[in-house]
């Protein structure tokens, strides 16, 4: 990238440039992409300033690559057009990117510090370049050059490293070192790597409103939204981000920050339609002044810093709320100043503790322990703190944005303006963006997280959102109305009938928010069958908003604070048999000795239990109690292709037996165990030394019996304290595997007399079953092939 860019400037002089401006634009939108891909890719193992440096860069030359395009096109006809357009994103870059050298040079990483302050340096002169015709654009090239020798250094270090097979190391690119470095940071303690490039596009954002406000640019025009938008677009794939980093609070600002940035988009872009400047909805930024607000709260119990810096988002809401112009009048420019200087100091920060080992406070610490003496608030911590109720997700959980948004989006239906110029007022930003995008973000990951219903909906209503608001406050309905839109709206409402009916069995809060979504769906629909009665679509969206603003609170308080401050209430139909009120299977916590003690002592009463494991979850019985080996036979209707099999803890429990397994095979079970390697071997008198008695008929076949030892202490400890167990998977015959304690009695019900309770299973895939009945005739075979691969057995 940077060759392409020193390549355009040594030859910009010439009356024909040897890379056209269109051609150029294009060029930096893939590399952008791919320089995206690198940062994500690298953020998903560890944390590392490469991650800021590579996003921060991707969206500059996204925003760069845009506008060179709309001047190829013609678009940006003027050279002060051009000036215009590129100089807010460079002076923002200059500053940004000069950040991460000094964390850079700070931290002991001087080939990236390097790296990123040649960029820096590239923009600065760029930006002079721009203001004074005496500086050439050789200067600029330089720079571009000399981030092309420091790659050029790094990628031949990396080549001596791999043909001298680790001998050979150029200074600053040896890469094992660092990258243990970056895992013990990592393994210290839970961070965002992803804040500090979310909080630099923040600067990206506000210097477009700044140099307007300070006279570096002569006026807010459309070259400006390349800037605008594409930090809203990398701005909602770093609250994707956050969530992968179990971070709702902040994924959530980063939510609505992106908001804001494609709300001033639009408005940047509306005298291409209309010559008047738009207007704001007042009530509509008030609301989200307050959603804000809740928001920082919430946060500062988190991290004080974040907190107070999202304070300056609400004096922005406010001054936008004050302003009928919006981002056109003084009011919030001066306040996007404030945002820019806010913005580079709390990323500074976070830039140099994601790298640094002495961290500069942030007052968390503070703040845990002034709660610490509280009896009433508790911060929710610990492993479990975003575990999903079923099964695993990578994902947190993104049920506080998907409410906001429905807050946003109703409160933006009550002030739309007048019917004949809808695009006067500001509202399509807040209705499909806020409405439409992020809710099927939210929908999205409540699907990950297996929330069946909650998605459904989700989903649904960002559909809605989209639809109704291009249409009818996008100006695509006009002032016609028409059967088919009322057929289509008629086809949401029925679906919308089938959530309220299904919200019944979840919980009262659900019940309400999916009902008064029927009353916006309802004014729609009168709508388009012109009989809508006057205030009724004021009445649907404010009592729409009033309920997702509860519901905001109460996702607010859950996942944060521990306890129901705010309950969403229980089903108010319940359903027989699972999930009936109080059931009496145990959930113990697999953590605490006294829970594997009390298993043990219930699987040796002869009752059934479900443990976690290496692999998925099990439904276990102690050999020694025929009788419930014979009820987990009878609760899995087991298939005759899948028997239940054998645990031990130890080899020294086949000792006694010893003799009657050929040397071959026992060398073989010493190899393999403790794994998630089941070995299927010939059935012998072996099988009466572990005290199975009657219960032998229901493990394994008549000529075999698959055996294994697990890798996980939990469960060795158990049959430690019971002796062998028979196990079977803790899911009816034919469906998938359980991977989460909260799915075994979902599955089995009342068949499952306790759950030892571990959480999302560290892996979802069962284990692998070799076939070791001919094994000393040099044969082996393969049931079936789960987490361990062959080529490993």
């Amino acid at each position: 990238g940077s060759l392409l860019l020193a390549v355009h400037f040594y030859s910009s002089a010439r009356a024909a440039p040897l890379i056209p401006s269109t051609a150029l634009g294009v060029l930096l939108l893939i590399l952008s992409a791919l320089l995206a891909y690198a940062g994500i890719r690298r953020s998903l193992r560890n944390g590392s300033l490469l991650v800021s440096l590579c996003l921060a860069l991707s969206a500059f030359w996204c925003g760069y690559g845009l506008i060179f395009i709309l001047a190829g096109q013609g678009v940006l006809a003027s050279t002060e057009d051009l000036r215009d357009a590129l100089v807010p994103g460079l002076a923002t870059f200059t500053v940004a990117l000069l950040l991460v050298a000094t964390v850079g040079f700070l931290c002991g990483e001087p080939l990236l510090a390097l790296v990123a302050a040649a960029l820096s340096l590239a923009s600065a002169h760029e930006v002079a370049l721009h203001c004074s015709a005496s500086l050439g654009p050789s200067a600029v090239a330089c720079s571009y050059l000399m981030v092309c020798l420091a790659g050029g250094y790094f990628a031949l270090g990396r080549i001596l490293y791999f043909l001298s097979k680790g001998k050979v190391a150029l200074p600053g690119t040896d890469l094992a070192k660092r990258k243990a470095g970056e895992r013990s940071r990592c393994s210290a303690g839970s961070m965002n790597h992803f804040a500090a490039p979310g909080l630099l596009l923040n600067m990206l954002a506000a210097s477009v409103f700044c140099c307007s406000l300070l006279g570096v640019t002569s006026k807010l025009s459309m070259g400006h939204v390349p800037w605008l938008w594409a930090a809203g677009i990398y701005q909602i794939g770093i609250c994707v981000l956050s969530y992968r980093a179990m971070d709702v609070l902040m994924a959530t600002a980063f939510g609505f920050m992106a908001i804001l940035k494609f709300a001033g988009g639009y408005c940047l872009l509306h005298p291409l339609w209309q010559p008047e400047q738009p207007s704001f909805p007042a009530p509509l930024l008030v609301v989200f002044s307050i959603l804000f607000a809740v928001l920082a709260l919430f946060l500062s119990l988190q991290s004080p810093l974040d907190g107070l810096y999202l304070l300056v988002y609400v004096t922005f809401c406010i001054a936008l709320a004050c302003s009928p112009r919006g981002f056109f009048e003084g009011g919030p420019q001066g306040v996007a100043v404030a945002i820019f200087v806010a913005s580079a100091l709390v990323a500074l920060i976070h830039l140099y503790n994601v790298r640094a080992g002495a961290k500069i406070p942030t007052g968390k610490g503070a703040v845990k322990a002034l709660l610490a003496r509280s009896s009433s608030l508790r911060l929710r911590e610990g492993p479990d703190l975003h575990a999903p109720y079923l099964g695993y997700s990578k994902y947190a959980d993104a049920e506080v944005l998907a409410y906001a948004c429905s807050v946003l989006a109703s409160f933006a239906l009550t002030t739309m303006g007048d019917p004949q110029t809808p695009l006067a007022t500001v509202v399509i930003p807040w209705v499909v963006v806020a409405g439409g995008i992020l809710k099927l973000l939210g929908g999205s990951v409540a699907f990950a997280r297996g929330k069946t219903l909650e998605s459904s909906a989700f989903i649904l209503y960002a559909v809605m959102w989209i639809i109704w608001g291009l249409t009818r406050c996008g100006g695509l309905y006009g002032t016609t109305r028409s059967f088919h839109a009322a057929v289509g709206i008629a086809a949401f409402v029925l679906f919308n009938s089938f959530i309220v009916f299904c919200s019944l069995f979840l919980n009262v809060a659900w019940f309400f928010y999916s009902l008064a979504f029927m009353l916006i769906a309802g004014s729609f629909l009168l709508d388009a069958i012109h009989a809508l009665p006057a205030g009724y679509d004021l009445a649907a969206t404010l009592i729409f908003g009033l309920v997702s603003f509860y519901c905001f609170l109460s996702a607010l308080a859950s996942s944060t604070l521990e306890g129901s401050c705010l309950p969403m209430g229980g089903p108010l139909v319940q359903l027989g048999g699972v999930g009936a009120g109080v059931t009496k299977c145990l959930h113990l916590p697999a953590r605490k000795a006294s829970s594997v003690k009390r298993i043990a002592d219930i699987l040796r009463s002869g009752g059934t239990c479900g443990i976690p494991t290496d692999t998925v979850y099990v439904l276990v019985a102690a050999c020694s109690r025929p009788d419930a080996v014979e009820k987990a036979h009878r609760s899995k209707r087991q298939a005759q292709d899948r028997p239940m099999s054998l645990w031990i803890s130890s080899l020294k429990q086949l000792e006694p037996a010893k003799h009657l397994f050929t040397p071959l095979l026992w060398d073989f079970m010493e190899a393999a165990w403790p794994s998630p390697i089941s070995l299927v071997v010939p059935r012998g008198e072996w099988v009466d030394f572990l005290g199975m008695k009657d219960s032998a008929k229901y493990v394994g076949t008549p000529g075999s019996v698959a055996i294994r030892i697990p890798d996980c202490s939990v469960t060795t400890h158990l049959i430690d304290l019971v002796g062998p167990i028979v196990v079977t998977s803790a899911n009816p015959t034919g469906e998938a595997d359980t991977t989460h304690h909260n799915q075994v009695f979902a599955k089995l019900g009342d068949k499952v007399d306790a759950v030892l309770c571990g959480g999302p299973s560290p892996e979802n895939i069962a284990s692998t079953v070799v076939d070791c009945t001919r094994i000393d005739s040099g044969n082996i075979g393969f049931f079936r092939v789960g987490i361990i691969p062959k080529s490993q057995v």
